[in-house]
């Protein structure tokens, strides 16, 4: 008899940062989302507003319903950027924005790279994918759902989760999207290295192409990335189905995610 077993693949959305050193406080506000909880008094004068006539002796134990409120970027928590985050065209053609994701992208096999052998600010190459397929003897097919390991994850709440991680450059991104991949993730912060990696190359060499350069793969090929996944410690390397229909945002670059593995055994 079969059975299935469901991982969550996504962070918490909440208000505040965790471990932010003070200096860093600044990064709240970028960063963090703001949320306000009503509970079910706070509420009781939108419910008598609702329903002309009664009062709060009418509700059970004299109590309405609870809501909340949340201000944030689409970035922030896991989520899934659409090519129009990267650039206003892609292929030569407008940017498709996160409505527009064909959702049959958005349920498929799912692969796991293991990335954690790699030291925080490295770039991960097409040779570390490649070696890593080979480590696992899986060949890639069309619309695999790709999905990095760095553990970074386990840095959620620190200074360290924003600032200490490895990822995808141009090269890397454009060969798993040449190999028909249209999603792929990670459980870092974001799909390049960490800014100040690729700022502190750019001064050094003055070469442009090193700036936000996994992102910017989008222009010539178009592919979908999630970040700031996690538990994929918990996955085997393949052989499992990934769900991951982010909330369909009109005309918006990104848009919030549950991703789930499905695991039958």
């Amino acid at each position: 008899m079969k059975t299935t077993k469901f991982i969550d693949l996504s962070l918490e959305i909440k208000e505040g940062l965790g471990n932010i050193p003070s200096e860093f406080k600044y990064l709240e506000k970028g960063l963090s989302a703001k949320v306000k909880h009503a509970d079910h008094k706070e509420s009781i004068p939108v419910m008598l507003s609702s329903f002309p006539g009664i009062t709060a002796e009418d509700l059970p134990e004299g109590l309405a319903w609870a809501d909340d409120f949340l201000s944030l970027g689409v970035h922030m928590g896991t989520h899934m950027d659409a090519p129009w985050h990267y650039h206003p065209t892609s292929e030569g053609k407008k940017s498709k924005t996160i409505d527009e994701i064909p959702i049959e992208y958005c349920f498929s096999d799912g692969v796991v790279l293991d990335m954690t052998h790699k030291e925080v600010g490295d770039l991960i190459s097409v040779e570390d994918i490649q070696n890593a397929l080979q480590k696992i003897n899986y060949t890639l097919k069309p619309l695999d759902i790709v999905l990095i390991r760095t553990d970074a994850d386990k840095f959620w709440d620190t200074m360290k989760y924003w600032t200490d991680y490895t990822g995808v450059g141009r090269e890397g991104t454009i060969w798993l999207v040449d190999q028909a991949i249209k999603v792929v993730g990670t459980d870092a912060a974001g799909w390049d290295r960490p800014f100040h990696f690729q700022a502190k190359e750019f001064r050094e060499t003055g070469n442009r192409n090193l700036i936000w350069e996994g992102h910017y793969a989008g222009i010539e090929r178009e592919y979908y990335q999630m970040e700031k996944l996690t538990n994929l410690d918990k996955l085997p390397s393949h052989g499992f189905k990934v769900s991951c229909f982010p909330i369909k945002i009109l005309k918006a670059s990104a848009a919030w995610v549950r991703p789930v593995a499905i695991i039958e055994t």
